[in-house]
């Protein structure tokens, strides 16, 4: 079949620049600026954690260089899928996907998983009802996993529902949490227990200077996952794709900001850093005592918000990219499907959540082990992408010196952040568990390929050219998009 003769559904365009700056900044925070800083003020100290995050985020800038370039010559659903097809083929293509997938749908469950945690800090009777079992030393209670399956299953609907409602929640949600990170930080300065000495210890003092940032970069791309949702959804932009650039840096500025005031306000209105170890969750206890019951309640709603902006984007962009593979035939064509109201994925996006559905069964524990993955998924596709960004732009038709220099340091801090997270030795290595998930991951992928692979060997360039870029690859390479 022809390429001319094939169907190729598209989606609308109806996402505007505010929601696509939302979804970068609340996929990025979700969650972990809210509830992590104590666990980073442990590991690392409060400078050790502030510089952690800072360079994690300037590396971070570094990578999106290459991604809002390929954005602008590429602007279809599927975003490093699309990418790596275009400079490496539909091989390439597919891992890179099948890892970038694994790292969007843990995101998507622990998102779901963290919602629980806030319950059982604030109304720990109500969650601890119906027993149910332990694994891996977590307690696993009925109203825990009917929480958390409902929150999946009311954002998928949300998701399904399309992007005009998706994305006012997303930018009122985003909003909201801005204001209560900026509110806490003034707040925090005239607090009783303010101190600028209960900052210290500066760095962890066992494990030294270097180790402590090195622990918080290593997680820098499960931290500020998040800005790379924005290419998954190019084709929907109700604006040209060559503005991407602009708005992943205003998203990746803004969780920089937000992770570091959180650090520093839990930092130095904790009176004694060596007691954070016995609290359930630290910053929750320190506004608490510090702000009372008012700067609790709004601290949860935050949280919350966190929570539904992580679930909102990657909902979104594990959706987009499962459906951009099931239009080329990597994954079932049921996939390429959409709502004939919405016009959204419908069927990606169930897929998403019935595989999400499994992780409140699993524990907290149990979860963390393949959520730890999510950095190795996610570390693969900015590998892949930043390859792509060196390829394209040392063709004679796109010589652009500057994009082939981000590209290639996009290489190496890709290679690093593999290295820290796989390597046994590293101070940021998996732990066992997580490596035996990866291994059982990579094995589905690779019966999943063999499965498709006649499928794949019968399409010809032709084809996949059109179901993936829209046109030729020739077309792609070599001619420039202009504003629309």
């Amino acid at each position: 079949m022809s390429a001319k003769n094939q169907t190729r559904t598209e989606l609308d365009n109806t996402m505007s620049k505010r929601f696509i700056w939302a979804i970068a900044y609340g996929s990025s925070i979700g969650w972990g600026a809210f509830i992590l800083p104590g666990d980073w003020l442990i590991s690392s100290g409060t400078l050790g954690a502030t510089l952690g995050i800072t360079i994690g985020g300037l590396l971070m800038l570094i990578i999106a260089v290459g991604y809002g370039a390929l954005t602008a010559k590429f602007p279809v659903s599927g975003g490093e899928f699309a990418f790596t097809y275009a400079g490496f083929g539909k091989f390439s293509a597919f891992i890179a996907s099948w890892f970038l997938v694994l790292g969007y749908i843990c995101v998507v469950a622990l998102n779901a998983s963290a919602f629980s945690l806030l319950f059982k800090f604030v109304l720990p009777d109500f969650l601890e009802v119906g027993y149910l079992y332990t694994i891996a030393g977590w307690d696993v209670y009925i109203m825990e996993v009917i929480l958390s399956s409902l929150i999946l299953i009311i954002f998928a609907w949300i998701s399904m529902k399309g992007s005009g409602l998706s994305g006012n929640l997303q930018f009122i949600f985003c909003l909201f949490m801005a204001l209560v990170v900026a509110g806490l930080f003034l707040t925090s300065f005239f607090t009783g227990e303010f101190s600028l000495q209960n900052a210290a210890p500066l760095f962890n003092e066992e494990s030294g200077v270097w180790t402590s940032i090195i622990l918080i970069v290593a997680i820098a791309p499960w931290m500020y996952v998040g800005f790379d949702n924005i290419p998954q959804a190019a084709e929907e932009f109700k604006f040209s794709p060559d503005k991407t650039f602009k708005l992943i840096v205003f998203g990746i500025i803004a969780s920089i900001l937000t992770y570091v005031a959180m650090i520093l306000v839990t930092s130095w209105i904790y009176p004694d850093q060596n007691a954070m170890g016995g609290a359930v969750w630290v910053t929750g206890s320190v506004v608490q005592s510090s702000m009372g019951t008012i700067g609790m309640v709004v601290l949860a709603f935050s949280i919350s918000f966190g929570v539904f902006t992580g679930l909102n984007g990657f909902y979104m962009s594990s959706s987009r990219l499962i459906f951009a593979m099931g239009r080329a035939n990597f994954v079932p064509a049921i996939f390429a499907k959409v709502h004939k109201k919405n016009k959204t994925p419908h069927y990606a996006v169930l897929f998403v959540l019935i595989v999400c559905l499994i992780a409140p069964w699993l524990g907290r524990t149990a979860l963390n082990w393949i959520v730890d993955m999510s950095s190795v998924g996610v570390s693969v596709a900015f590998l892949a992408t930043s390859a792509v960004t060196v390829k394209f732009f040392s063709r004679r038709e796109h010589k652009n010196t500057t994009y082939v220099i981000f590209g290639a340091m996009g290489i190496i801090i890709s290679l690093v952040f593999l290295v820290l997270l796989l390597f046994p030795g590293s101070p940021a290595a998996l732990s066992l568990p997580s490596y035996y998930a990866l291994l059982a991951w990579i094995i589905i992928g690779a019966i999943f390929l063999m499965t498709k692979y006649k499928t794949l060997k019968s399409m010809s360039k032709e084809e996949l050219d059109y179901m993936i870029l829209n046109k030729t690859r020739e077309e792609a390479m070599n001619k420039t998009r202009k504003d629309g």
